[in-house]
């Protein structure tokens, strides 16, 4: 049984990462991350089948960082934006040891075009590695597993 309050502290860094998305705050984003950390977007298929190809492999906080500078500066203007909507629910949580936790959540995002159209974007499950640690809690590792094998519009922004 996972204390309260440590499920409140995870809960509030989830609640944190999908305001960030949701507002473009890509440098809050980032900051949902320790120093020692991965962001990695992956079709489920490719889980399944064993295959290390993703959509979105940041293996460190610096490439975490360097994907904020491409998504403010290098791509700015170069693609139809979109409105962003995370849903989140999670559905377990497990001790991993020293202020370590595994946890996973099931998402949907929703988004909508510049036009006004809303669509669901992708659905998955969030395998988090959550570490609790001085103050509040931040994602070692991040691994969205999308059940969604095409999207509707191409991905720029995280899930």
């Amino acid at each position: 049984m996972i204390d309260a309050g440590v499920l409140a502290g995870i809960d509030a860094l989830q609640l944190r990462y999908l305001r960030a998305l949701d507002v473009r705050d890509m440098a809050g984003w980032a900051g949902c991350f320790a120093e020692t950390a991965s962001y990695i977007c992956i079709a489920r298929e490719n889980v399944e089948q064993e295959l290390p190809v993703a959509i979105m492999m940041d293996d460190s906080l610096a490439r975490i960082r360097d994907r904020v500078t491409y998504i403010a500066k290098v791509w700015a203007g170069t693609f139809e934006d979109y409105q962003t909507r995370h849903f989140v629910q999670r559905i377990d949580c497990m001790s991993g040891g020293d202020g370590l936790y595994v946890v996973e959540s099931n998402f949907m995002v929703a988004y909508t075009t510049a036009r006004g159209r809303s669509e669901i974007l992708v659905v998955g499950t969030y395998e988090d590695q959550i570490e609790l640690g001085r103050g509040d809690a931040k994602f070692r590792a991040k691994k969205a597993i999308l059940d969604t094998v095409t999207t509707p519009r191409y991905l720029v922004y995280p899930v």
